[in-house]
């Protein structure tokens, strides 16, 4: 038998707020929403219960529930699994509404594909050494030159520097251990920035949802378990009336 969300959700008796009735002893009975699923942090810790998992194209929590149980209405378990609550924005968009939100967010594809801003490439000497790794943000392409001297890359010898103190293309300059010589790497020659647009960085945060936790198999009776202790009322609680359902005080007013 599937194992629906709100089969595991407690009933709640609710004063009847229907001015037709003036009654002041009826109640219907609802869902008590505020009785929320949250599973143990000694589960959560346990890495064994979970198995890693990659959310493939448009993928719903219950193309994935259906893919690793068999049962698309555990799409919930999917969920609670990574304390999703608001699918809508916690969950990777499907390819049309990527396109629909980034639109609104930036209100034109020429904003939406306009440089953020630059990454470093890793740069190595000729031993392998790093020298700049890569990823290292920067929000511009040039940087100010405050060299009084530079490498003349032609003869190798220093000499005075003309753009001293002004805005020149970004440039790593390096003693390489392995030919024994000082080098001068500059982006106007080499890629060592990368561009990254806003389009870019909007996908890699997208991308990063697609990756997520799914309780493995063998390990799911202890979490049905767990949760319906969880989901149980206590008896001599509060508005107690069974396991399954408490009533709520009467403070219907009239006028």
């Amino acid at each position: 038998m599937a194992r629906q969300y709100f089969r595991q959700v407690p009933n709640f008796e609710y004063v009847d707020r229907n001015y037709d009735n003036n009654n002041i002893g009826n109640y219907a009975e609802v869902k008590n929403l505020f009785k929320r699923v949250k599973i143990r942090d000694e589960l959560f810790e346990n890495v064994n219960f979970f198995s890693r998992y990659s959310i493939i194209g448009d993928d719903r929590p219950d193309n994935v529930a259906n893919k690793v149980y068999g049962d698309s209405n555990l799409d919930w378990l999917v969920l609670l699994a990574n304390n999703i609550v608001n699918v809508y924005e916690e969950w990777p968009l499907s390819n049309e509404n990527f396109d629909a939100v980034m639109l609104e967010k930036y209100g034109s594809y020429e904003k939406l594909n306009e440089v953020a801003q630059y990454e470093t490439v890793e740069v190595k000497n000729s031993v392998g050494k790093v020298i700049t790794p890569a990823g290292i943000v920067l929000s511009s392409n040039l940087i100010n030159d405050y060299r009084e001297t530079i490498i003349n890359p032609v003869t190798g010898e220093y000499e005075s520097n003309p753009n001293y103190n002004n805005l020149v293309d970004y440039f790593i300059e390096f003693y390489d251990e392995g030919t024994g010589n000082d080098r001068l790497i500059s982006n106007a020659t080499e890629t060592i920035l990368n561009e990254i647009t806003f389009l870019d960085l909007e996908q890699r945060k997208d991308n990063e949802k697609r990756f997520i936790y799914v309780f493995k198999q063998r390990y799911l009776g202890v979490v049905f378990d767990d949760i319906d202790k969880i989901m149980k009322y206590k008896k001599g609680a509060t508005q107690f009336l069974s396991n399954t359902l408490k009533r709520g005080d009467n403070i219907r007013l009239y006028s």
